[in-house]
C-alpha cells in the first residue's frame, strides 16, 4: 500500500477516514483543505490518532513531527507530500466558483497565497493578479514576492540564475517578451518602475508594455487613459497600433510622437503626408523608416530641398529597387555614403556606387557586408595604404580570410581591434589575441570567439 498507492487513489477508495497533516501550513489554510476533504468524506487532524489513513508532510519537520513520521512509516501507514495534496487540490479547483468567491470577499491574503501557488493555471493566475492590491509604500514585501511569483511563472529562470528574480529588469523583459495581452494589462497594474537602458535612457515599465506588440486595443485603450504623453509616444511607434488611434495621435501635434509615428512603417499615406510637413527630425525619421514607393520617392523629392536632411534617405532598408535605381545615380555624395553602409542592398546596387568611382565612399564599401569579393578584393590590392579602407576590411565578415589573415600580420592595433570582433576570423588567431586584455570587448563581441569559449567551459545548451 505504502509504495503503491497514490493520494488520490486514498482519497476514493477510503470512506470516513482521518489525515494527518505535520508540519508548516502550506499555500492552503486548514478552512480550504478541511472543505475539500470533506468531498471525499475525510477529515484533516494535526495530532497523531490511531485510526488515520495516511500522513501528508511538509518538507521539513521538527523533531516531535519526525518521531510521529517514523512511527506512521512503522506501522506501513502510507505518507504524502505537501506539495503533492497542494497540487491535487489546486487541479480540483472551479475557477469561476474561485473568482466570484474572492470577489464577493476581496480576501487580500488568500489571493496572495494563491498567486504563490504554482499549481494554478496561467489562465486563473491572470486573473487573481488583476484582482491583487497594489501597497502605496516603496518595498512593501508582499508586493515584490508577487512581482517574484510572476516572474517565476512567465520568465525561464535556471537554478544558476535565481539572481534574476531580484532584478528590476527582468520586470522590463517580461513587459517587452510577454505575448499574452490579458497578462500586459495587468502588469500595467504594477509600481510603475524605471529601467536604465544601454544609451543612459530610462524607461518605465507602463512603456515597456506600450512597445510590445502583442497588445491589443483593450490594453491600448487602458495605456491611453493613462494620459501619458511617453506612453503614447511608444504606442504611436508600435506597428501593432491600429491605425484609426495613430490618427488620433497625429492630432496631438506633438513632436516626440510625431517623431515616433514617423518611425512606424505601417502609418498610411494620409499620415505620410502630414509628416512631411513637420519639423526636420520628424522627416529624418520618415526618411529612414517609411518604406519608400515610387510614389513616395516623388512626394519626398518634390518637398525636400536640404540635400544633407535628403541624404538619410540611404539609411533606409525598404526602399522599391526602382527608386534605388535612381538614388545610387545622384549626385548627392552625403546620399551615396549612407547607401554605400545600407546592409539591405544588393550587391548589384553596390556595385553602381562603385563603379562610379567616389574615393569618398570607398571605406564604406569597404565594411559592407553586402558588398560582393570583386569590390572587397580590389578595394585591398588598390587602397593598401589607405588606413580607413583597411581598418572597414578588418571589421568586415565578408572579406575573404586570406586578407584577413594578412592585415593581422600588419600588426596595426585600429586594424587588429577589427580583427578581433569579426566572427570569420580563424579561431586560431582569436585565441592569440586574447591574451591582449585591450581587445576584450571586441573578443566578447565575437560570436566564433564566444561560442568557443562556451563549448569548452561545457554550457552550451
Amino acid at each position: 500500500m505504502k509504495t503503491k498507492l497514490t493520494l488520490i487513489q486514498l482519497l476514493t477508495s477510503f470512506t470516513r477516514k482521518k489525515i494527518l497533516f505535520l508540519g508548516r501550513e502550506g499555500i492552503f489554510t486548514q478552512e480550504e483543505i478541511a472543505r475539500f476533504l470533506k468531498k471525499y468524506n475525510f477529515s484533516a487532524i494535526y495530532d497523531y490518532e490511531d485510526d488515520i489513513a495516511a500522513v501528508i508532510e511538509y518538507h521539513s519537520l521538527n523533531p516531535v513531527e519526525e518521531d510521529i513520521s517514523c512511527l506512521a512509516y512503522d506501522k506501513n501507514i502510507p505518507i504524502f507530500k505537501l506539495l503533492d495534496f497542494e497540487k491535487l487540490l489546486s487541479e480540483s479547483i472551479n475557477d469561476n466558483e474561485l473568482l466570484m468567491s474572492i470577489k464577493l470577499s476581496n480576501d487580500q491574503s488568500r489571493i496572495f497565497r494563491l498567486l504563490g501557488n504554482t499549481y494554478l493555471n496561467n489562465t486563473l493566475f491572470v486573473k487573481l493578479l488583476g484582482m491583487y492590491q497594489w501597497h502605496e509604500e516603496d518595498d512593501n514585501v508582499e508586493d515584490r514576492d508577487v512581482i517574484m511569483y510572476t516572474l517565476r511563472r512567465y520568465i525561464d529562470i535556471k537554478p544558476n540564475e535565481e539572481d534574476l528574480l531580484y532584478s528590476s529588469l527582468t520586470l522590463k523583459r517580461l513587459a517587452r517578451e510577454a505575448n499574452d495581452p490579458r497578462l500586459l494589462e495587468v502588469l500595467i497594474q504594477f509600481p510603475n518602475m524605471s529601467f536604465l537602458q544601454k544609451g543612459k535612457q530610462k524607461i518605465t515599465l507602463r512603456e515597456s508594455i506600450a512597445s510590445n506588440k502583442h497588445i491589443d486595443k483593450r490594453v491600448i485603450g487602458k495605456l491611453i487613459r493613462l494620459r501619458d504623453n511617453r506612453v503614447e509616444m511608444y504606442l504611436a511607434a508600435n506597428t501593432t497600433t491600429p491605425i484609426d488611434i495613430l490618427h488620433q495621435f497625429s492630432k496631438k501635434n506633438n513632436e516626440d510622437i510625431n517623431q515616433a509615428l514617423a518611425s512606424n512603417p505601417n502609418i498610411d499615406e494620409i499620415l505620410f503626408t502630414e509628416l512631411l510637413g513637420k519639423s526636420h527630425d520628424v522627416i529624418q525619421m520618415l526618411l529612414c523608416y517609411q518604406p519608400i514607393s515610387v510614389q513616395r520617392y516623388e512626394q519626398l523629392s518634390q518637398h525636400i530641398h536640404n540635400q544633407t536632411l535628403f541624404s538619410y534617405l540611404g539609411e533606409n532598408e525598404y526602399i522599391v529597387k526602382e527608386v534605388l535605381k535612381v538614388l545610387v545615380s545622384l549626385a548627392n555624395i552625403e546620399l551615396l555614403i549612407k547607401l554605400a553602409c545600407n546592409k539591405s542592398l544588393d550587391a548589384i546596387f553596390l556595385e553602381l556606387i562603385f563603379q562610379r568611382k567616389i574615393p569618398e565612399t570607398y571605406q564604406y564599401l569597404a565594411i559592407n557586408p553586402s558588398s560582393s569579393l570583386k569590390i572587397l578584393e580590389t578595394l585591398y590590392y588598390e587602397f593598401k595604404e589607405d588606413k580607413d579602407i583597411l581598418i572597414a576590411l578588418s571589421y568586415n565578415t565578408s572579406t575573404p580570410v586570406f586578407i584577413l589573415e594578412e592585415l593581422y600580420q600588419q600588426d596595426d592595433f585600429e586594424i587588429t581591434k577589427g580583427i578581433a570582433s569579426n566572427a570569420s576570423v580563424p579561431l586560431e588567431i582569436l585565441n592569440i589575441l586574447k591574451i591582449d586584455t585591450r581587445l576584450r570587448n571586441e573578443l566578447t563581441s565575437n560570436k566564433t570567439f564566444v561560442k568557443s569559449i562556451t563549448q569548452k567551459l561545457g554550457l552550451q545548451s
